[in-house]
């Protein structure tokens, strides 16, 4: 979105605490962060929230890593505001957000053997309309003050794609590679993004050109808080996925891909909506609600 006249400029610490405000109030009052059920419990935990330097290197080495297509934060506030990337601001900052599942919910999946709970399925549901209400309110409240801001998974241009041979799908907007790369946490042998509050979440972003403070990423390998590559110890995942997708070589996007699509009727007159995702392998695990690996590594510093 384009910006109109900026207001007083904050102070980089002063902005952090503004936008962190705003997305943890947002999910304590908006009533779309509520479940459809009678109690009308809430879908997300209070979220996490750093930021990264819209010019980390990082964002660049993207386009290697996962695909030419994926954008950088330049890139992709560029196509927002119809600029060229060398004419937008020169500074920008990315703000990336961790919604943490409820442990109600992820409670109720951890008796699940093939198929999600109802209460999972409305998180991914329901809880990505939250989590696309919370990008357009964090959007809307920096061209208010006046900055340039996008949130890329809700703009028109935002696809995923099969890779030219078949093998798996991506997208032009990873919003686990921005997380990680504002500091937020790892990835998993499952393909999960293991973070301090654990693997079962949801991940949002928003570009901006507001200059806020870039969060340390403290993790020495992209995979450091996963419990299988930290010392070969865990393959919880691997026993939980019913498609037999999760190996000790990775994830098969496919297989994943083509068991949730066999169940997808099933499950869509169930209850009552479109199905995306069982999260088997979020829920039963040792990464469920919190990083495994820091752990270990606490109660070592303790001996």
């Amino acid at each position: 979105m384009m910006s109109t006249a900026r207001t007083k400029k904050l102070t980089q610490t002063g902005a952090a605490r503004l936008i962190e405000e705003a997305i943890r109030s947002f999910a304590r009052h908006s009533p779309l962060n509520r479940m459809p059920t009678p109690d009308g419990g809430v879908i997300f935990d209070e979220p996490l929230v750093q930021f990264a330097d819209g010019d980390d290197p990082i964002f660049t080495e993207y386009k290697t890593i996962i695909d030419p297509t994926h954008l950088t934060p330049r890139e992709a506030l560029a196509k927002t505001c119809n600029k060229n990337p060398e004419d937008v601001a020169q500074r920008l900052s990315v703000i990336s957000w961790v919604l943490p599942i409820t442990n109600k919910t992820r409670g109720s999946n951890r008796r699940r053997k093939k198929t999600p709970s109802r209460l999972w399925t409305y998180t991914r549901w329901y809880g990505e309309k939250f989590n696309d209400a919370l990008r357009e309110h964090v959007t809307n409240l920096l061209t208010e003050k006046g900055y340039l801001a996008t949130a890329p998974m809700i703009q028109p241009y935002y696809e995923r794609t099969l890779q030219a041979e078949g093998k798996s799908y991506f997208s032009n907007w990873s919003e686990r590679h921005i997380a990680y790369a504002a500091g937020l946490g790892t990835f998993s042998l499952s393909d999960g993004f293991i973070t301090e509050r654990g693997i079962a979440h949801r991940c949002g972003s928003v570009v901006t050109d507001m200059l806020l403070p870039p969060s340390r990423r403290t993790a020495e390998i992209p995979y450091a808080n996963c419990l299988f590559y930290a010392n070969h110890s865990c393959q919880a995942c691997i026993n939980r996925c019913p498609a037999g997708a999760i190996t000790e070589k990775g994830h098969d996007k496919l297989k994943c891909h083509d068991y949730l699509r066999s169940n997808r009727r099933d499950l869509s007159d169930e209850f009552k909506q479109v199905y995306a995702g069982c999260g088997l392998c979020q829920t039963r695990v040792p990464c469920e609600a919190s990083n495994p690996v820091g752990k270990i590594k606490k109660r070592l510093q303790n001996i």
